[in-house]
């Protein structure tokens, strides 16, 4: 018989062999030598225990056990059928222990790769309550624009991954888990906070403006809602960097509400009004197609859903 021909049974294994409950019931039956009382141990009705010896008996061929009043007897071929049992039982407990310790391993640690908004005025509150649930897990976060988020997911840098953009980057699932509105503010200084009336949509797009890198979530929602900007008076790629150079009176930048509010409320900054221009934004948890989050991970993106 050669090695592509199959042995007398044929077929898939798992057809041939008894499943894991059965090969644990025929283990107890065979320690305490009463089905009655395997059943219980085992935590099931004696009818369904003697039903899986029944099924087994059937599957392999041979009888396994003799039954009495005075109890359960393994048969000979049973107490052959009983060793082997023992060998495959013991394999899987360490197969058990050794995905025990990889789901372990995975808990110990948790990469996160967000987008400077959620990374600086969402995830520190997130990653407190996970910290209260999980103590034992170590938290490193990567901060960066859209584009690099989903570079790091790609390139297995990061678990689970936060952005701010348009659409979902290629390559990766999503779920929303918020919403942003971008607003145009200025310093107290500038003409456009002296205006009673809203700066319009032109206007918006053909100023220089102190913006985001390209790449990041907020130049691309700006840059989609306008159809286009002029050049940039400047282009940082931090959220603190534009807020700064907003408030030393360079020029209006446009940036997530939930960045400005401080710098709003102690007047450090304006808010412009603008006409004719929607700049409401979605935020998504993201994560490489078909990888559903697990562990930490998957427990930080129920907390970002129940905020």
């Amino acid at each position: 018989m050669t090695s592509e021909t199959p042995g007398p049974s044929g077929g898939p294994l798992a057809h041939r062999v008894p499943d894991l409950a059965s090969l644990e019931l025929l283990l107890a039956v065979a320690r305490l030598g009463s089905l009655g009382r395997a059943a219980r141990e085992l935590g099931i009705s004696q009818p369904a225990a003697s039903g899986r010896v029944r099924s087994m008996e059937r599957q392999l061929g041979v009888a396994l056990v003799d039954r009495s009043p005075r109890g359960s007897r393994l048969t000979e071929a049973g107490a052959l059928v009983t060793d082997w049992a023992r060998r495959i039982v013991e394999a899987a407990e360490a197969f058990d222990a050794g995905a025990q310790a990889l789901r372990d391993r995975r808990d110990s640690r948790l990469r996160v790769a967000a987008s400077m908004t959620i990374a600086e005025y969402l995830l520190p509150s997130w990653l407190i309550a996970l910290r209260a649930r999980r103590p034992g897990t170590a938290v490193a976060l990567l901060a960066g624009n859209s584009a690099q988020v989903a570079e790091r997911l790609l390139g297995g840098e990061a678990d689970l991954g936060f952005v701010e953009g348009l659409r979902v980057p290629a390559g990766l699932d999503a779920a929303v888990v918020g919403h942003d509105r971008l607003v145009v503010v200025t310093a107290p200084g500038h003409a456009w906070a002296r205006r009673r009336a809203p700066v319009t949509a032109a206007e918006l797009a053909g100023a220089p403006l102190i913006l985001r890198e390209e790449g990041s979530g907020t130049r691309q929602v700006l840059d989609a809602a306008l159809g286009g900007l002029a050049a940039p008076l400047m282009e940082l790629s931090s959220t603190t960097a534009v807020k700064s150079a907003a408030v030393s009176c360079a020029g209006p930048a446009v940036l997530s509400e939930l960045a400005v509010g401080e710098e709003v409320l102690a007047g450090r900054l304006v808010r412009v009004p603008v006409a004719g221009v929607r700049l409401r934004r979605e935020l998504r948890a993201v994560w490489p197609t078909g990888h559903v989050p697990a562990g930490p991970a998957r427990e930080l993106l129920g907390l970002t859903r129940g905020a």
